[in-house]
């Protein structure tokens, strides 16, 4: 059975109805401030801690006035972006007696199908949690539009699971983990311990009914689980309204493991080395013997660039004897790459007139 304190990088989802009281639409304080205590316990462990919450639109509607009942997109769209900012300040209030700073980042469905937009929330989202912050994220509600949205936030956990490269994705449900039939229904149903493998009868067994604040169902949280696990993460879904839901996960509460059969960072090696290359990198010796050593690719070690690709694009890497190295995205155009070939990091803005990154190829966009 997987642990909390194992994982090196954890996301947890959150959802409107452990956030927001039904009746009343406020805030339940009391939870939230049990929560951060779980994240501050985590990152004492070590554990990079990403929180991916719902409950700007159930806020926004309870401080506007507006009814229970679903709403209009405008209506949603207003009271996203009068809960958010209420939202953001909840969580920084919350954390900060713990010394942790927060960090809000609002994405929408195109941020991950876009290529360039997928690497900039990738890197915005590396460097917060290198500096020790723990990233809020949501749904940016206030311009998302039904082409563009996730619509719903056990998607968008397990999208940003994979993107940062996360051991284990947590589900804080309402419910205490995945059963053979709705548990409110059927007295019969039984509630898997541990899942290794999401089979189409498994698939048939969930259902779509979600809370009165959610929009998520079972239904949702297998497709966050197919996504998550085939990234090489571990999910698992657990009832989150008791205080301090994280420990009392690890303490041993009802919850139901899905099992990744790969590590995460192997996954993500395994699929970069996948990719039809776009272009071609050769490198001098010392940049081939620090990418043997896991190092990334500087500018100063290219020789030679060809090839027409854009950033994002997998490239091949070829040591001075032609011999291919590794393969890897890019984090510049193949002209960027001519242009600082060779250059010291510290001269890429003076070269291309504005600031770049320090490294062409980060290690973990690299396959060796």
């Amino acid at each position: 059975m997987a642990t909390l304190t194992a994982a090196k990088r954890l996301v947890v989802k959150i959802g409107s109805a452990l956030l927001v009281d039904r009746n009343t639409g406020l805030l339940r304080s009391d939870w939230l401030h049990s929560l951060a205590q779980d994240v501050a316990w985590l990152k004492g462990q070590g554990t990079d801690v990403i929180l991916v919450s719902s409950g700007s639109i159930a806020l926004g509607r309870g401080v506007l006035g507006l009814p229970m009942a679903t709403l209009p997109l405008e209506q949603s769209q207003a009271a996203a972006a009068v809960g958010q900012i209420r939202l953001a300040r909840a969580y920084e209030e919350a954390l900060t007696p713990h010394k942790i700073t927060t960090a809000q980042v609002l994405v929408t469905l195109e941020d991950s199908a876009d290529r360039r937009r997928y690497l900039n929330s990738r890197a915005t989202l590396e460097t917060l949690l290198g500096l020790g912050v723990v990233p809020i994220v949501n749904e940016n509600d206030t311009v998302a539009t039904d082409e563009i949205r996730y619509g719903d936030n056990d998607r968008l956990a397990a999208q940003i699971a994979v993107t940062v490269g996360a051991d284990q994705l947590i589900l804080l449900s309402d419910v205490d983990g995945f059963y053979s039939a709705n548990p409110n229904e059927d007295a019969l149903a039984k509630r898997f311990d541990i899942i290794e493998d999401i089979t189409p009868e498994i698939e048939a067994m969930a259902g779509d009914a979600g809370s009165g604040l959610s929009k998520g169902g079972m239904k949702t949280k297998l497709l966050a689980g197919k996504m998550a696990t085939a990234a090489g993460c571990d999910m698992a879904i657990t009832e989150g309204s008791p205080l301090n839901p994280l420990k009392t996960l690890e303490n041993g509460a009802n919850c139901t493991w899905f099992i990744a059969t790969v590590d995460p960072h192997a996954a993500r090696k395994r699929w970069i080395s996948a990719m039809k290359p776009r272009g071609e990198i050769v490198v001098d010796a010392g940049a081939a013997r620090a990418l043997s050593n896991g190092k990334s690719l500087l500018p100063a070690g290219i020789v030679e660039v060809s090839g027409d690709f854009g950033r994002g694009d997998p490239v091949s890497i070829m040591d001075p004897q032609a011999r291919r190295l590794a393969q890897g995205l890019s984090r510049y155009t193949a002209q960027e790459a001519d242009a600082i070939k060779g250059r010291k990091s510290t001269e890429i803005e003076a070269t291309l007139g504005y600031p770049g990154r320090a490294v062409l190829i980060h290690r973990d966009d690299l396959a060796v």
